[in-house]
């Protein structure tokens, strides 16, 4: 077979992006606000004057979006956060909600 005559085979790989999901922070009247600041920097990676936004926005309106992220890392943040709090005796609630 010549080169002019060969077949190339058609190859579709289009990659998918991973479903987002958002993590939602909801408030409480019992866990602390230092708490809930030292999780959104220690676990969420934010920097403390953003963190200190976010835990105020909670405060206020009751529930917030601290992230988004593919259901695995959101889902591993979530639990980490939801441990610490268990271990330092705070009700903490979050949810994981399709984005």
């Amino acid at each position: 077979m010549s080169a002019k005559n060969e077949l190339k085979e058609r190859t579709d790989n289009k990659l998918k992006e991973p479903r987002q999901y958002c993590v939602v922070m909801l408030n409480d009247d019992f866990t602390s606000m230092d708490f809930v600041v030292k999780v959104l920097v220690d676990i969420f990676h934010k920097d403390p004057a953003t963190a200190e936004q976010l835990m105020m926005t909670v405060h206020k309106n009751g529930r917030a979006v601290v992230g988004i992220y593919p259901y695995d890392v959101a889902a591993t943040k979530v639990n980490a956060a939801l441990d610490r709090a268990k271990a330092e005796g705070f009700p903490f609630r979050m949810t994981i909600e399709e984005a």
